[in-house]
């Protein structure tokens, strides 16, 4: 287990680097929040090459995390080339720049991949300890593990996939989206997010090992809940969209409600 948590570290680190160096070039470290999603697959994919667990549940939660990480990698990376740099990374580095006198290399490495990368490893656990295991095999609890992750996934696929679809309308501009799963909970993306590693936790806690990676899941529902998920979004929101006020009055804060009435 540690050697496989080892090399792991390395990789990530590496991947790391390589990207902060990219983003130099671009100046733009907005690529990072696609980062996010595919640096957990390619931790899954080398815990897949190392650890010596049960085949199926090691193809299960391989094959669920690729899933989920290529399909919300992909989404970011065109969001970024859609609409551009991120302007809270803009705020956050020319700040640290201005009062800090940190160039960009150093406020973009200390500020954003050195504080990401560690977060990655530690929500990810599932996929790394969830494989390590020979036994038991697949039961109940990570068959249903995996309808949750599914779930999660198309979840939060229907829901960014409303919300472009929302904001390709000019006709919208200004507007709320209220409609179709943003109906029912002001954040599906993040809902979703949570469902699949619940999910994908759930696989791994069959295992002696895999119960122990319940900080993955604990540490990914805590920031999108308490903070760089809901709290951002929605102070952004508030500030742009007169009608949000109202839209959060009636609307489900994470878990998918029935709205109330107006």
């Amino acid at each position: 287990m540690i050697l496989v948590l080892a090399v792991n570290a390395v990789v990530l680190v590496a991947v790391f680097v390589a990207a902060w160096l990219i983003c130099l070039k671009l100046r733009d470290v907005t690529p990072v929040d696609s980062l996010w999603a595919i640096g957990m697959v390619v931790m899954a994919s080398t815990s897949f090459l190392h650890a010596r667990g049960d085949p199926t549940r090691k193809t299960l939660l391989l094959g669920l995390c690729t899933l989920w990480g290529l399909r919300l990698g992909g989404h970011l990376l065109w969001r970024w080339r859609d609409r551009g740099s991120d302007r809270r990374y803009q705020a956050m580095l020319a700040k640290a720049q201005e009062t800090r006198h940190w160039s960009f290399a150093k406020a973009s490495l200390l500020l954003v991949f050195v504080t990401q990368a560690p977060l990655l490893f530690i929500v990810c656990l599932p996929v790394q300890l969830g494989q390590m295991d020979g036994a038991p095999s697949v039961g109940a609890l990570g068959f249903a593990g995996a309808v949750l992750a599914v779930i999660g996934i198309a979840f939060e696929t229907v829901g960014d996939a409303q919300l472009a679809a929302f904001r390709k309308n000019p006709g919208n501009a200004g507007h709320v989206m209220d409609r179709g799963l943003w109906r029912y909970t002001r954040h599906p993306n993040y809902f979703g997010d949570a469902c699949t590693w619940w999910g994908l936790y759930f696989i791994a806690a069959e295992t002696p090992t895999g119960v122990w990676a319940l900080p993955g899941p604990i540490l990914l529902t805590w920031t999108l809940i308490k903070w760089s998920g809901v709290p951002t979004t929605e102070g952004r929101m508030k500030r742009k969209k007169p009608g949000y006020a109202d839209y959060v009055r009636r609307t489900s804060g994470f878990v998918p409600w029935w709205p109330k009435s107006r």
